[in-house]
């Protein structure tokens, strides 16, 4: 039910296509692969599943669309034999590592939340590392530090735990302001500085924070700064009964309560393959009245947009920022993508409405005292925006 009544319906929806557009070339039997030309001192490449990916300007191809949707399907029946339940999670999960972003999840302790990070990285071959936060968690134990080596004379360099494809930052909030800043530094710059030695982290790297919305003591609140550089946020709730029924036979059948990375390889796909999906995804068009959707999106959460919300100013004390408008846009090509199609529709960026401004809408006390919920704003916004 939305807090704040639409004051006119929201138009039909046309079609996203309206605006040129690139024509994608016809599907040609095979993909040409530039790397496959003998090149001087250069290695043949061994893996025959990496295809060259042309620039980001160049229109995807049916064939590009096709290996796209079924690279997904491949890390969905991954989570399948993982996890019950949690479809959402699981789409923002794959969703947001397509778009190249980071997420944070807010549920209860006992939801499985490690469970699914460490499946979205065992699913695609990649590192994974676990990080237990703590008040008392320095920079050098997330980042990495020099120690000295008295046989050489010299420091060397011991990188830590945040240099790896997929980092799970357990309880963020617990973490002390100067640990969030190393962290934000990681997100914000994709390197860390370790003794004024600047260190690039793997690519893909994404990050997957938790924290626990029932417990405040000892907890340092995230700044608004950190809260922006995460793609989305997703809340957690409990499994249904059946659920929680399907899971407790698929435990029995499994024999353990951890899930053993190592059990099936057949549905892993390789780091190229998630190059691929990045590359892919930022390929996808983006019609002028879809950028033109998500921007009045934005702009209704701060008081402004087409259709403004009367009384808005009231709850909301500062709206969504324009990397808000960068997540829409970057969230939508993904979901195209995985949808199996290299256009966006409106649908796409509805969706994940209320994952990507959840935690970029910050409300006012008397908000807070009513018990209203950044959600129901999000309901309103969504309602009164006319949908191109």
């Amino acid at each position: 039910m939305a807090l704040f009544p639409p004051t006119t319906p929201p138009s039909p929806s046309g079609d996203p296509r309206s605006t040129p557009r690139a024509t994608a070339s016809p599907m040609p039997s095979s993909i040409p692969d530039i790397s496959a030309a003998p090149q001087p001192g250069v290695p043949a490449p061994t893996n025959p599943r990496v295809t060259s990916t042309p620039g980001a300007s160049d229109a995807l191809t049916q064939h590009d669309v096709a290996r796209a949707h079924q690279l997904t399907d491949h890390i969905r029946r991954r989570f399948s034999k993982a996890l019950i339940g949690q479809e959402e999670l699981r789409e923002s999960l794959i969703t947001t590592m397509v778009a190249g972003g980071h997420i944070l999840i807010e549920s209860v302790p006992g939801l499985a939340k490690t469970t699914a990070a460490q499946t979205l990285a065992t699913s695609v071959s990649g590192s994974f590392r676990r990080v237990q936060c703590t008040p008392d968690l320095m920079p050098s134990d997330l980042v990495g530090t020099q120690v000295f080596d008295f046989s050489t004379q010299r420091f060397t360099t011991q990188i830590g735990p945040i240099h790896a494809n997929f980092v799970l930052l357990d309880e963020i909030n617990r973490a002390n302001a100067k640990t969030q800043s190393a962290m934000l530094e990681a997100m914000a710059e994709g390197s860390t500085t370790i003794g004024g030695e600047r260190i690039m982290l793997p690519r893909p790297f994404m990050v997957i924070a938790t924290q626990n919305p029932i417990e405040e003591e000892g907890t340092f609140n995230l700044p608004e700064a950190q809260m922006d550089r995460f793609m989305m946020k997703a809340v957690m709730s409990y499994p249904t009964a059946d659920q929680e029924v399907a899971m407790l036979q698929m435990l029995a059948r499994r024999g353990s309560d951890v899930v053993d990375p190592k059990m099936d390889r057949e549905d892993v796909i390789s780091i190229q393959d998630v190059d691929f999906l990045c590359r892919a995804a930022k390929r996808v068009h983006v019609s002028d009245a879809i950028m033109q959707y998500a921007v009045d999106l934005v702009e209704t959460s701060r008081g402004a947009g087409p259709k403004p919300i009367h009384g808005l100013s009231a709850r909301v004390r500062l709206g969504a920022s324009p990397r808000a408008s960068i997540a829409f846009i970057r969230i939508g090509q993904a979901a195209a993508l995985m949808a199996g199609r290299d256009y966006v529709i409106p649908e796409d960026i509805k969706r994940f409405a209320h994952e990507v401004l959840r935690h970029r809408i910050l409300l006012t006390f008397e908000a807070l005292a009513d018990g209203i919920e950044a959600d129901q704003i999000i309901d309103s916004i969504v309602q009164v925006v006319p949908v191109p």
